[in-house]
């Protein structure tokens, strides 16, 4: 009898739990976000991009490798966030190509408005549920499991860096 896969039933119910887990985590973080800021995941992920790039803007494509999204996913999320008034576009003046997507007052007033709660739930429901230990060999796997899928950065992030980046957000 031939088999569909060599992987072992303890390691189908890691790879589940693993899995689920991390969705739902990321189902809950997104629920949160919008019960309590009215905006989505998405939505926070490119304005903390904003937020923390010079001037508060990037180029679409310095976007969509941050964020790891297609253009014109980028384009579509920017769209929407524009209509609401969280971010504008501005031509880039030395590429009649590049388009500037900049975080508006209003952006970053609402992006450090639900930053606090949003970081209050990663702790709740993430960091305060880990060890020491649990968390150097989380951060260990996680960098492993980059780093074999080729997402990982070229150079060595320092853990307070990767932190102020959002990877984890």
């Amino acid at each position: 009898m031939s088999t569909v896969s060599d992987v072992s039933p303890a390691d189908w119910e890691l790879w589940r739990d693993y899995f689920r887990g991390a969705r739902e985590l990321g189902t809950a973080l997104d629920r949160r976000l919008q019960d309590d800021a009215g905006i989505s995941h998405p939505d926070y992920m490119l304005m903390l991009s904003l937020w923390e790039a010079p001037q508060h803007s990037l180029r679409t494509g310095e976007l969509a490798e941050q964020l790891a999204w297609e253009k014109s996913r980028v384009s579509h999320q920017v769209s929407r966030m524009e209509a609401r008034g969280l971010v504008v576009r501005r031509e880039c003046e030395t590429d009649a190509r590049g388009v500037w997507v900049e975080l508006t007052p209003e952006g970053s007033r609402l992006l450090l408005r639900a930053t606090r709660d949003h970081t209050d739930a990663i702790r709740e429901w993430f960091v305060d549920l880990l060890d020491d230990d649990e968390k150097r060999a989380l951060s260990a796997i996680a960098k492993r499991m980059r780093a074999t899928l080729g997402t990982a950065c070229a150079e060595a992030v320092p853990p307070e860096a990767e932190a102020r980046t959002g990877d984890a957000a």
